[in-house]
């Protein structure tokens, strides 16, 4: 007689705690997270110190939620511009998320209302922290997490820096504006040292960055500088004999 040993089946994997577990992922989250609310600070008080009422930051930074784009269609506002041509400047800005959307749609989440929600936490940072991860859960956990910080960070931020308003002056004199790439780049610069392939794609695409920033709203370098990828090439993985 054949005894069949039953076995209980293993719960399934715990996203939330596989980052309670890493120390790196939310120190790296935090330092982003904290950089974004300085620079969500800027963006408020340059609106309202431009001239615009308070709600206008604090709802574009809820409705929007793109950096890069609000500063731009604010800039335009400012400058004379009307709605529908700051509009168009953010939609813009914002084409290259539908690229990030499609690296990262298995993290998002399968359901309706997570992939509603997970859209619109698609942000330069999101993408990097979640495709920095190689196991599946792990990369979705990395996603949720630097999505719902930067998010709340980020609006608390732009809330404060619309209620200072003109009490902080030139935000440019305190280098607001500098914390965020400069924690950005701090966090990609491991990955680019243990990737070839990657430095391949990243240096020229920095240099069309940099070459056409003086030339172009901003924003608009960081979508160009996409144009780097085409020198990618995934790494060879040698099969064993």
């Amino acid at each position: 007689m054949r005894l069949v040993q039953r076995t209980t089946p293993s719960p399934p994997p715990d996203p939330s705690g596989r980052w309670r577990r890493d120390p790196e992922l939310l120190r790296d989250v935090a330092l982003v997270s904290a950089a974004g609310g300085v620079v969500g600070v800027s963006f408020g008080a340059i609106a309202v110190a431009g001239g615009l009422p308070v709600w206008v930051p604090v709802v574009m930074s809820l409705v929007v939620y793109a950096g890069s784009a609000q500063f731009s269609a604010v800039g335009v506002l400012l400058a004379g511009g009307g709605p529908v041509a700051a509009a168009a400047t953010g939609l813009l800005l914002n084409t290259r998320t539908a690229a990030f959307s499609l690296a990262i749609a298995e993290s998002i989440g399968t359901g309706r209302v997570a992939r509603l929600v997970g859209a619109h936490l698609v942000t330069d940072e999101t993408v990097a922290f979640a495709l920095a991860q190689r196991d599946p859960a792990r990369r979705r956990a990395a996603f949720w997490l630097s999505g719902v910080a930067l998010f709340a960070v980020w609006n608390l931020g732009v809330l404060l820096g619309a209620l200072a308003g003109t009490a902080l002056g030139d935000t440019a004199t305190y280098g607001l504006d500098a914390a965020f790439p400069a924690v950005l780049v701090a966090l990609v610069l491991p990955a680019l040292r243990e990737d070839a392939g990657l430095r391949r794609a990243a240096l020229p695409g920095a240099a069309v960055a940099l070459a056409l920033t003086p030339a172009v709203p901003a924003g608009v370098p960081v979508l160009l500088a996409l144009t780097g990828l085409f020198l990618h090439r995934a790494p060879v993985r040698k099969e064993a004999a």
